[in-house]
């Protein structure tokens, strides 16, 4: 019975003499993935096992989606006995058809028989029982391993995680996160480099519904089955529009909302100690994202604005959302903030000098305070 899970570290075995650091942060994020299961954790030569699975296919999708797990495997566990092993092997294969190889790997170097006599045995033994099937060594359709370590390891499927490095490992950012299908993609393609992730998200009700602020926290909430618990800010943004709308230059209004946008993710950054702010901006893609737009929104800011999809094609972006499940919300037609007061005619090259300008006709440092105060904080688990 495979009630065994062996779960494989993927770029943490290139850390060196930090590499201790990073496994207790994956190991913490596997035991808060899989909490309530039921299961228990072990970890022993490099290698991580789950036991007493009793839902082996919640499990695997749960420890799946944890940045730093390379892969996984459903195992059997037997005796270090090469009768014990044949046995176990025979009897996982049997239900299989087509061409297999055994790839076996001596972690314990006391057990007698080296990789190449194991192979050849435990293939031999499969042979023998299992008439349905052929030795391919070059392209089988399945490969048996054979793990041997404090016991012997058997296993078949070898299912892919999404890599990366452990939640946490590497510092934390503020992602701008808003109701499209750009932002929660940025997000998970940091957090996968092991950031962990802050959001916020500027809310201008009424012009935007409680159903556009749902759809935002229902995507974070996605997000935080890989990213882990995110701290989201909820900002009041439609003074902010309003001052802008009525008193500058209309072919202006998207980069300057965009930059009061940046100086409110830049100081609520700091009072979240995030080093560096995250958006799913694109080059092109829209007016705002220019090269000089984007050279505009960074001029505010006081840390690094990391744009993980910068080189993305939107096609590209939408395959992503699609992956990692947060495309089907993403596109509810719920408006967001920078879909309302929309300039006809954008502004793709603008100048720092005449937006400082246009800026000095409100109170900026007053708006900024307000909608500050007046952030609402929410707190969203996995």
């Amino acid at each position: 019975m495979k009630n065994v899970l062996l779960v494989r570290m993927g770029e943490i075995f290139l850390k060196g003499d930090n590499r201790n650091f990073f496994i207790k942060a994956l190991v913490r994020h596997i035991r808060r993935a899989v909490e309530g299961t039921g299961c228990t954790l072990e970890l022993t030569q490099g290698r991580i096992f789950l036991r007493e699975i009793e839902d082996m296919e919640e499990v695997v999708r749960r420890v799946t989606r944890v940045f730093g797990v390379h892969s996984v495997s459903p195992v059997v566990e037997c005796d270090k006995d090469i009768e014990a092993i044949c046995k176990t092997a025979v009897e996982l294969m049997r239900p299989l058809e087509g061409t297999f190889k055994v790839s076996a790997r001596r972690a314990d170097k006391r057990f007698p028989m080296d990789s190449m006599q194991i192979n050849e045995e435990v293939g031999y033994q499969v042979l023998e029982a299992c008439a349905q099937l052929k030795v391919d060594v070059h392209k089988p359709r399945h490969v048996l391993s054979v793990e041997i370590r404090e016991k012997a390891y058997l296993y078949v499927e070898k299912i892919p995680a999404v890599g990366g490095m452990p939640v946490g490992t590497n510092g934390k950012a503020m992602l701008l996160l808003s109701g499209g299908i750009d932002s929660p993609v940025a997000g998970y393609r940091i957090a996968k480099r092991g950031v962990q992730l802050n959001c916020i998200h500027f809310h201008s009700f009424p012009f935007t519904s409680e159903q556009a602020k749902q759809k935002v926290v229902d995507l974070a909430k996605l997000l935080s089955a890989y990213a882990g618990p995110i701290r989201m800010y909820v900002v009041p943004f439609t003074e902010i529009q309003q001052e802008l709308y009525q008193k500058c230059p209309e072919s202006q209004l998207t980069i300057l909302m965009r930059r009061f946008m940046m100086r409110i993710a830049d100081r609520v950054a700091g009072r979240a100690k995030c080093q560096a702010l995250v958006t799913g901006e694109s080059i092109g893609q829209v007016a705002s994202q220019t090269m000089d737009g984007l050279c505009c929104t960074d001029k505010v800011c006081s840390r690094p604005v990391f744009r993980p999809l910068i080189g993305f094609d939107k096609t590209e972006i939408m395959d992503s959302a699609v992956e990692i499940g947060t495309y089907e919300t993403s596109i509810l037609p719920y408006e967001d903030c920078c879909t309302i007061f929309t300039p006809k005619h954008p502004l793709t090259k603008p100048r720092p000098e005449l937006l400082e300008e246009s800026e000095k006709l409100i109170d900026g440092e007053a708006l900024i305070q307000r909608a500050i105060e007046g952030i609402e904080i929410l707190n969203i688990l996995p």
